[in-house]
This record gives C-alpha cells, structure tokens and sequence, in this order.
C-alpha cells in the first residue's frame, strides 16, 4: 500500500554495469520497484555503462556533453538513490568512481542511499562496508542500515531468483523507509521550487 504524498519522491538509481543486460542494473531496478510499492516516485535508472563513452577522457564537469550533465544533476536532485555496482579487484567499477567525481561534494548531504552489489561469489560482500559506505560517507549522505549483495547464482538470466536474497531486499527497503519518509517529509513543495528558481 503507498503511502500518501502530493509529491512523488525523485528516486535515481545508479548502475556501475558496464554491460546491457546487467545484473546490478537489473537489481537496481528491483530495489527501486521495492520502494516504488510504498511511495509514489519519479524513478529514474542511470547505467554507467551506456555513458562511458561520453565519461571517457573528462577530466573536469565543464567537459561533459549534456546527456551526462542531465543525469549527474538527477542524481543530485533525487529525494532518494539507489546505488549498485559489480565488484571489480575488490572494489566498485572505475567508471562508477569516475561518475561520482563529478557529484558535487555537498550535494548528497543527508540524501538516503540505498547501497547494493553483485559479484561472482560471496566472497565479495564486504564491499559495501568496505567501499562504497566510506564513499558516500564523504559525501555526508545517509547510507540506509542494510545494504543488499546479490552473487551471480542469485540470478536466472537477469532476474533476481534467490528467495532468502529477495527477502532481504524486501528487508533493506523495509528498514530504509523511515529515512526515507523523512526525505518525503523535507521535500519542497512545488511553489516552493518554483520560487527558489
């Protein structure tokens, strides 16, 4: 049952996949289907690797074309993110990093981020207490309690199928929603933007 707003939550999910299909993509999206349920949203998904060719080679914002501009500055005007990635050496993908470089670093003050990940085993999890919390962390962002770790056999193609993973997704979504209501809480009203414009 959704809750009730005059103002449908902005929720931007970010996807570190550099491939399409993709399995962070494709868990992204279920987690933002997940907080689409209780809350009317805008949602928006951003996939890394559909931009890396524009990304490439930019060292400062002001080199970007506009289509990169238009989703940094979603992500940046997002009530809410969703952030996933697949782990690479450890860690989340280049391109991921390099996308966030250009965030500005007050940006996502107290902004909920929802963190999640795929990998090929279970080994990888701690990636995001180890990588991605301290990463939003500096930017100052509320990163929600639990963050959701699907492995490559938590999948059939590109659909999630693993029930104790989906039940923690259901779980991190379940746990995020009072930060969440206290970003629907805090968003402007419409005149409130117009005027501030």
């Amino acid at each position: 049952m959704k809750a009730h707003t005059a103002h449908p939550l902005r929720i931007v999910a970010v996807s570190g996949g550099l491939q399409r299909p993709s399995k962070a993509a494709s868990l992204a999206e279920h987690l933002l289907d997940l907080i689409a349920d209780t809350f009317p949203c805008e949602q928006r998904l951003v996939e890394l690797g559909q931009l890396a060719p524009q990304l490439a080679g930019a060292v400062w914002r002001s080199q970007l074309p506009d289509t990169v501009e238009r989703e940094l500055a979603a992500v940046e005007q997002a009530d809410v993110l969703v952030v996933a990635t697949p782990v690479y050496r450890g860690s989340y993908t280049g391109l991921f990093k390099h996308f966030f470089d250009f965030i500005h670093q007050d940006a996502l003050v107290d902004k909920p981020v929802l963190l999640a990940a795929t990998g090929g085993s279970e080994r990888h999890a701690l990636v995001i207490d180890h990588q991605l919390r301290p990463l939003f962390s500096f930017f100052q962002a509320r990163t929600l309690p639990l963050g959701v770790y699907a492995t490559d056999h938590d999948f059939a193609g590109y659909r999630l199928q693993n029930e104790a993973l989906i039940e923690r997704a259901r779980l991190a979504v379940h746990r995020a929603l009072p930060l969440v209501e206290l970003a629907r809480q805090a968003r402007p009203s419409v005149v409130q933007e117009m005027v501030a414009a």
